[in-house]
C-alpha cells in the first residue's frame, strides 16, 4: 500500500475459491454490507485485485505470468505452502530473476498462525499496557503496521540493489522480530538495568511527569511531557507548585510520582483549559490534549492526509500510510 500511494502499480492476488481478503467482511455492528469492509479498505488503497485459484492449472498460470513482470513479490504463505502451490522462492526466481522477494512470516521459528493480537501478547506489549488487574492491547495493529514499514524498508534496499547491480534479492521480515526490535527504551532498561516494565498507564518509565494526565476545572483531560529540570519549574510556576524537596529532580519525581501527581491535579483542577494551555503553549511547554477520534479526524493534518477511492460501489476513506512530504530540488 505504501507504494501503491507513491504511485507504483499494485496487484494483489486473493484466494478466488474463498470469496478473497477474509478482512472484507471484517465489519463493526451496523456497518453496510455493500462494497468492502472499512477494514480492509483502511489497508488496500489503490491496488488491483484479482482472484484466483492457485490449485487452477490455467489461474496459476496467470499468476505466474504476472510474477515474471513484477519488481516487488509479497508473500505471507508458509514455504510448505508455497512450495504446494508452486509459488515458493525457487520457482519465483527461476520466473523472474531480477525481483526483490519479500517473505512475510509470523514468528520467528514457529509454524504457528501469528494475528497482532498474539505478537502483542507473545512480545510483552500487553504486560505493559492498561493498568494492573486490567491489560490492554494496543488499539489497532501496530505490529502490523510496523512490519509494513519494516517490508518497505527491506524492499527499497532490494530495488536500490536492483538499480546498483540488475540482480534480484530475497527478505525475510516477522512480526515476532519486529515487535522485538519496536520495544526500544523498554527492552533495553530491562536489558542494562534488569527493570521489567508493568502496565503504567500512559506514564512513561523514565520521566516524570511524562504521559501523566490531568483534568482541567471544565473537564478537558490533558497529558504532560515534561522532559528537562527547567521545562518542569517553569511550569510549576505556572499552576503555583511549590517544588518540594521531593520533586527538586527528575530521580526524585519519579520516586515521589503519585504525589507529584496529586498535587499537580489540584492545581491543575482550579484552571479551564484555555487559560491554562494558553500559559503552556507561551512558555514552550509541551502538553497534549486528550482528543477524541472524531476530534482528531476532522483537523487539518488528517484532512492533508485523507485519502478516498470508490471501491467495488462503495466511496472509501482512509488516512495516508506516508506522513511526509517532500519535493526535488
Amino acid at each position: 500500500m505504501f507504494f501503491a500511494e507513491l504511485g507504483a502499480q499494485l496487484i494483489k492476488v486473493e484466494n478466488k475459491k474463498n470469496g478473497g481478503d477474509v478482512t472484507r467482511n471484517w465489519r463493526i455492528p451496523g456497518e453496510t454490507s455493500e462494497g468492502p469492509s472499512a477494514y480492509f479498505s483502511s489497508i488496500n488503497y489503490k491496488k488491483e485485485h484479482v482472484f484466483l485459484d492457485l490449485t487452477d492449472e490455467n489461474d496459476l498460470q496467470q499468476c505466474h505470468y504476472l510474477l515474471t513482470d513484477a519488481d516487488i513479490i509479497l508473500t505471507n504463505y508458509s514455504e510448505i505452502i508455497a512450495q504446494k502451490l508452486s509459488v515458493d522462492l525457487k520457482t519465483v526466481r527461476e520466473l523472474n530473476p531480477q525481483c526483490v522477494f519479500v517473505q512475510l512470516n509470523g514468528f520467528f521459528d514457529s509454524s504457528r498462525p501469528a494475528y497482532d493480537v498474539v505478537l502483542q501478547a507473545e512480545t510483552g506489549w500487553i504486560s505493559m499496557t492498561g493498568t494492573e488487574g486490567h491489560p490492554a492491547k494496543l488499539p489497532v495493529a501496530l505490529i502490523d503496521i510496523l512490519s509494513g514499514h519494516q517490508i518497505k524498508e527491506a524492499a527499497l534496499l532490494g530495488i536500490i540493489h536492483k538499480l546498483r547491480t540488475g540482480k534480484g534479492s530475497y527478505f525475510e521480515v516477522n512480526l515476532e522480530q519486529v515487535s522485538l526490535s519496536s520495544l526500544a527504551n523498554q527492552a533495553t532498561n530491562y536489558l542494562m538495568n534488569n527493570e521489567v516494565a508493568g502496565p503504567i498507564g500512559t506514564r512513561h518509565p523514565n520521566i516524570a511527569p511524562y504521559g501523566d494526565w490531568f483534568e482541567t476545572q471544565d473537564k478537558i483531560r490533558f497529558v504532560l511531557a515534561i522532559g528537562s529540570e527547567k521545562q518542569f519549574t517553569v511550569f510549576a510556576n505556572i499552576i503555583g507548585l511549590d517544588i518540594e524537596t521531593s520533586f527538586m529532580t527528575n530521580t526524585d519525581r519519579l520516586k515521589s510520582r503519585d504525589l507529584l501527581v496529586e498535587k499537580i491535579s489540584e492545581k491543575v483542577r482550579k484552571w479551564d483549559f484555555k487559560d491554562l494551555a494558553k500559559c503552556m503553549d507561551t512558555e514552550k511547554i509541551p502538553y497534549g490534549k486528550i482528543k477524541s477520534l472524531d476530534e482528531v479526524l476532522h483537523s487539518t493534518p488528517a484532512a492533508d492526509l485523507m485519502r478516498i477511492e470508490m471501491m467495488e460501489g462503495r466511496e472509501t476513506k482512509r488516512l495516508s500510510g506516508n506522513g511526509f512530504t517532500g519535493r526535488s530540488f
